[in-house]
């Protein structure tokens, strides 16, 4: 361990110790949800030289004030103080901001003021020191969301020049699969991203990238949120289809329709923070009635950061309303069985901060559920994990235990993993 990380370590969260032979029991991870702070020539060593100038480039300036506009950061540079990375895309300036690279920070200093790219941990956005910080962690794989494009690549979604847009996002993806996985040793799992203005690209992305490997797309949990189609339309089925037949699994983090939960506008980021899973909700239900998971049985949904102690209410009450309420509410239209048998069949959750979760696990279902680490967010639990997982489910059987680590995963996007009798492991 370098001087660096033993530094680090001492500003980590402190959490109350943890039984050693619990932790024991807790194999390497395969983490479903870290984030990736691209680096700043993603986009500038990609793109044609003609939209170099208009496409995503860093610049870096002095911070400057930043508005929250229904639930999107408006901001530009300021003219005083020390300079901070900016992204610069057609124009519009977004900082690079402390609170998407935590790792190691203490609680009190995360804030919204904008970084560079060297006053973050290395293992946000460089490939060796991200799987040093996961040997430090006890993960062994891990699948990353974008961080710059938005959870689901929305950010090219809001571009005017429709070529940029979809030349940007086959960019990322390439670099996603080319560089940030391909150099990682098959430790990074590759997580692309699709045209969301076009359902014809979005499956030719997905297509594009399932030859190369990829087994994992980014969309929104509630795409009539960015003023798209709703699931309720059938526009999106080609897409469904697409990720069905080459076993990509629709991934979609919480937060990634830009809307989220609030009670008033004069309410403290806490409460939407507290209620943010309400989307993971709405989204889970969305698919249940619109029949998108009984036309596609064999497409596979995962919604990352959700968590999972919500889910039992949700499938009670969604089965309740379809055989109550069949004769108004339309429920049996599209949704012929009860809903809660598309859920335990293609449907998984991740969570990382849920014991109330994992004391209702049998209702859940334990084949249902994923586990994440959130790296390198202020809520994840590096460099702990393990022990997070400990605390939280270290007590259940050796193959339970074994199935949330990281068997489910593992079987979810086709990676060959050793079985429960080891923690330690070869690469998937």
């Amino acid at each position: 361990m370098t001087d660096q990380m033993t530094h680090d370590l001492t500003q980590a969260p402190a959490h109350e110790p943890v039984d050693e032979t619990l932790v024991a029991r807790i194999p390497r991870l395969i983490d479903m949800d870290a984030h990736v702070v691209e680096p700043p020539d993603v986009w500038s060593s990609r793109l044609p030289q003609r939209y170099r100038e208009a496409g995503p480039h860093v610049v870096h300036a002095p911070a400057g004030e930043v508005k929250l506009v229904g639930s999107s950061y408006i901001e530009a540079p300021g003219t005083e103080g020390p300079d901070v990375a900016w992204w610069v895309y057609e124009g519009r300036h977004t900082s690079l901001k402390r609170y998407i690279a935590a790792a190691g920070v203490p609680a009190d200093e995360v804030t919204m003021d904008g970084i560079t790219f060297d006053e973050m941990r290395p293992g946000c956005w460089k490939v060796p020191d991200r799987v040093a910080d996961m040997d430090l962690n006890g993960v062994e794989a891990q699948l990353s969301f974008p961080n710059y494009p938005r959870f689901c690549g929305q950010m090219f979604l809001w571009g005017k020049d429709r070529e940029l847009a979809l030349l940007s996002v086959q960019a990322y993806n390439d670099w996603m699969v080319e560089e940030w996985c391909g150099t990682s040793g098959g430790r990074l799992i590759p997580l692309c991203i699709v045209p969301l203005w076009d359902v014809d690209l979005a499956v030719a992305e997905v297509r594009r990238n399932a030859a190369r490997g990829v087994r994992a797309v980014a969309f929104s949990e509630l795409p009539a949120y960015l003023d798209l189609p709703s699931l309720h339309s059938r526009y999106w089925d080609p897409f469904f289809a697409a990720c069905a037949e080459t076993g990509t699994v629709v991934s979609m983090h919480i937060g990634s329709g830009t809307k989220t939960p609030q009670t008033s506008a004069d309410a403290p980021e806490a409460v939407a923070a507290t209620i943010l899973f309400g989307n993971s909700a709405a989204s889970l239900v969305d698919f249940l009635f619109s029949g998108v998971l009984h036309r596609h049985p064999a497409l596979k949904l995962m919604y990352a950061e959700a968590q999972i102690g919500w889910i039992p209410y949700v499938l009670d009450r969604a089965d309740d309303v379809w055989l109550t309420h069949r004769g108004w509410a339309h429920g049996q239209q599209n949704c012929p069985e009860p809903p809660s048998t598309y859920y335990r069949r293609q449907v998984y959750s991740c969570f990382f901060k849920d014991p109330v979760g994992v004391g209702l696990i049998d209702r859940i279902g334990i084949d249902n559920v994923v586990f994440e680490t959130d790296y390198p967010h202020q809520d994840g639990t590096w460099p702990r994990s393990r022990e997070a997982a400990a605390s939280q489910f270290g007590h259940l059987s050796a193959t339970d235990i074994h199935k949330i680590s990281r068997g489910n995963a593992a079987g979810l996007l086709g990676l060959t993993i050793p079985g429960p009798e080891t923690t330690g492991g070869t690469r998937p």
